[in-house]
């Protein structure tokens, strides 16, 4: 039900009080009763069908209007029931600087009146109406605030995820691609070598099947249990990505220098995810001759990483619309750690990646 048709609701209900009470069928007493009596109980309550849209200007005209008809001798016997009602919209929907002197509008008027008991028990009731309507407005703020954070936090999850599998199936895709590419042009003259190297491609599609798995591994299932998956890769893992890559054709190295510090899996999947990104590159576009140097230097503050192809003299490329998502994501990791990514052509031919990680030791 939607909120225009509850507060309508609510007038209607507080319309039905105050004719209940004037007819004397509650029980209580009342005064004789004339038509201003009957349109006041009528229409008093109406303006409630706006408290949540407007609730300043709701508040101020059923407010005037109760004391402007107290002062007249009419008799409104749940008038001040509206009244609550009205200043619990504007504590529920507006902030403190408008509902305390709401609060003194409401009571204001009243301390005319000799019975100073009915102005205490009246008053303790505005006060707690307003206390009720501010308790309310803050939780809904802190649920909100709760519904953002959960928000941003699925939001960065997904972009995470995203880079994961950006990062897995354009690598494998990759070094599938240049495996059947060699395949094929040896399969007419060497079909025994054409045979193996389609089995090196098979191995690395199996291999991205298991990757993918493991990425589907950090989302938990329907239960709430968290599914098994391996571990994330690391730089202990740098041999065996290029060990994979090496088998699609591309000559490359592998040159650590300084010792790896200790406890930050984090910055060591970033390395990672770096590399394998760097020479996913190089496949693609550095041409099938091309020779790549990566190099991982270990210093007090973190790391640096660095990764040269000679272009196999096909000069200086530019990055390709896939290559600069690639690099986004380059981007986004080495941020993670306090670093940051320099990529371009070098002079003549080739290309070159350069990272940065600087905010804690890797492993």
């Amino acid at each position: 039900m939607s909120p225009r048709k509850v507060d309508a609701g609510i007038a209607a209900l507080a319309a039905l009080a105050c004719g209940l009470i004037l007819t004397g069928r509650t029980g209580a007493t009342v005064g004789p009763t004339g038509p201003p009596d009957w349109a006041l109980a009528v229409l008093l309550p109406v303006p409630l069908v706006w408290r949540r849209q407007a609730p300043v200007p709701v508040f101020a005209l059923v407010t005037v209007a109760f004391w402007v008809s107290q002062a007249a001798g009419l008799q409104a016997p749940a008038g001040l029931l509206v009244v609550l009602l009205a200043l619990h919209a504007v504590a529920r929907h507006r902030p403190a600087t408008y509902t305390w002197p709401a609060v003194a509008v409401t009571l204001l008027p009243g301390l005319a009146q000799p019975n100073w008991a009915a102005v205490v028990a009246v008053g303790a009731l505005v006060v707690a109406t307003a206390l009720i309507g501010i308790s309310q407005r803050t939780r809904a703020a802190y649920l909100a605030s709760l519904e953002d954070r959960a928000r941003l936090a699925v939001t960065e999850e997904r972009a995470r995820i995203a880079r994961e599998m950006h990062d897995v199936v354009a690598h494998h895709i990759a070094v599938m691609i240049a495996l059947s590419d060699g395949a094929a042009a040896v399969a007419g003259t060497a079909p025994d070598r054409a045979a193996e190297v389609m089995s090196q491609a098979s191995a690395t599609g199996r291999q991205a099947l298991g990757d993918m798995r493991r990425l589907v591994g950090l989302l938990r299932d329907l239960s709430g249990t968290p599914s098994d998956r391996a571990p994330q890769p690391g730089v202990d893992d740098l041999d065996a990505l290029l060990d994979r890559v090496r088998a699609a054709g591309l000559r490359v190295s592998l040159t650590r220098e300084g010792t790896p510090g200790a406890g930050n899996a984090g910055a060591g999947l970033a390395i990672y995810r770096i590399v394998q990104e760097a020479l996913t590159n190089t496949l693609k576009h550095a041409g099938p001759a091309a020779r790549a140097e990566v190099t991982v230097r270990y210093h007090a503050r973190g790391a640096d990483v660095t990764v040269l192809d000679d272009g196999a003299g096909r000069g200086a490329r530019p990055a390709a619309a896939g290559e600069r998502h690639g690099l986004a994501g380059m981007l986004e990791r080495a941020a993670l750690h306090g670093g940051t990514v320099a990529a371009g052509p070098l002079p003549g031919a080739g290309w070159r990646v350069h990272a940065t990680l600087r905010s804690e030791p890797v492993r």
